[in-house]
């Protein structure tokens, strides 16, 4: 059984529901067994990203970064670090922020910092952009055009509920989806 833990940080919601869409598209593949964690569990919970095979970080970018939250979990793993606990795992990231930019990319980029600093491989979305031509729409997957992870956009008036939209959220299955069957030709190689 290949594992994929996904451990995340969601301040008003959103993000959460990009977290369970990564989530369902990591169950899609057959044998893998997935653990979602909030941030503020990871104290408990660490054993779990520590024995699985992937770890999908996802946060919200405020004001141009990492949610502060997101951050101090971050933070709390050098002794994991020191040790080399989280070497040659998989990782890959999700953000969602307001804005259709809103300088998502800068959370990424530290996400794989962070990932690299442990010693982990990187996985990137693997889809090219959506909504870029006359003839597109903007409910096409990846519509915010990332590459190195999945980006999502939420309306700030409109409630987890509603935002991010449903094409949105089949993007973060894609990620999801993607690192399940990474992991498990990852592991195989071994």
């Amino acid at each position: 059984m290949t594992k994929v833990a996904i451990i995340y940080h969601s301040g008003y919601g959103h993000t959460e529901v990009v977290a369970r869409a990564v989530a369902a598209g990591a169950e899609s593949v057959p044998g893998t067994e997935v653990f979602l964690v909030k941030v503020d569990e990871f104290a408990e919970r660490g054993a779990e990203l520590d024995n699985a095979d992937a770890i999908i970080f996802g946060c919200p970018t405020y004001m141009g970064s990492a949610s502060a939250p997101m951050k101090t979990f971050m933070d709390a793993t050098s002794k994991r670090w020191m040790e080399g606990i989280w070497k040659d795992k998989l990782a890959a990231g999700f953000t969602n922020s307001g804005s259709w930019h809103g300088d998502k990319q800068t959370t990424l980029i530290q996400l794989i910092t962070f990932a690299s600093q442990h010693g982990m491989v990187w996985v990137g979305l693997g889809m090219m952009p959506g909504a870029n031509t006359s003839k597109s729409s903007h409910e096409e997957m990846n519509r915010v055009g990332a590459s190195l992870g999945a980006m999502t956009q939420s309306n700030i008036d409109q409630g987890p509920d509603i935002a991010p939209p449903l094409h949105d959220q089949a993007t973060g299955k894609a990620l999801g989806k993607r690192v399940a069957e990474s992991a498990h030709r990852w592991v195989r190689g071994k």
